[in-house]
């Protein structure tokens, strides 16, 4: 279920739901992009995974919709990251097609980091291969605000 940063639920699916946010803001003179992405934390045997959608305005701030999932599979680091990727990159291609044809910009933001010092950066040519390749402009830390920050929120 997806719902606003306030716990409140969306009504209808998700579609709907961003098209009418979309043309709510252009009504109101806002450009948007929207950034999508996913981060996760392991609490004992259990995988806490956020999604977000970060509706982002043009000088003027943004908002975003979240959704969340938990799983008990154990995973290897790299295995995570690329779960988070893949999450991502569902949603990004369920709205591809509505952000067309409003003309929005779509980035698809990784939880990865770009130095070799960290973990996460055992998946980055992957994920950044699996983003590519579907077509979407691809973030990474630290530029990848919607993943390390805005769903960070959520699962820490």
């Amino acid at each position: 279920m997806w719902k606003k940063f306030s716990g409140e639920a969306l009504t209808n699916n998700i579609i709907m739901e961003v098209e009418s946010t979309i043309n709510r803001e252009i009504e109101a003179g806002n450009k948007l992009k929207v950034c999508i992405g996913t981060d996760s934390q392991v609490y004992g045997e259990v995988t806490e995974f956020a999604t977000v959608i970060v509706f982002v305005r043009e000088s003027r701030g943004g908002f975003m919709f979240i959704h969340t999932e938990n799983t008990k599979r154990k995973m290897s680091i790299k295995e995570r990251m690329l779960s988070e990727v893949s999450k991502s990159i569902d949603i990004a291609y369920t709205l591809c097609p509505l952000l067309d044809k409003y003309k929005v910009e779509l980035e698809v933001h990784a939880d990865i980091n770009t130095s070799p010092n960290f973990k996460s950066n055992t998946a980055l040519s992957e994920a950044m291969g699996y983003i590519l390749s579907m077509g979407f402009v691809f973030k990474a830390k630290p530029e990848a605000f919607a993943s390390s920050y805005c769903a960070n929120k959520i699962v820490n």
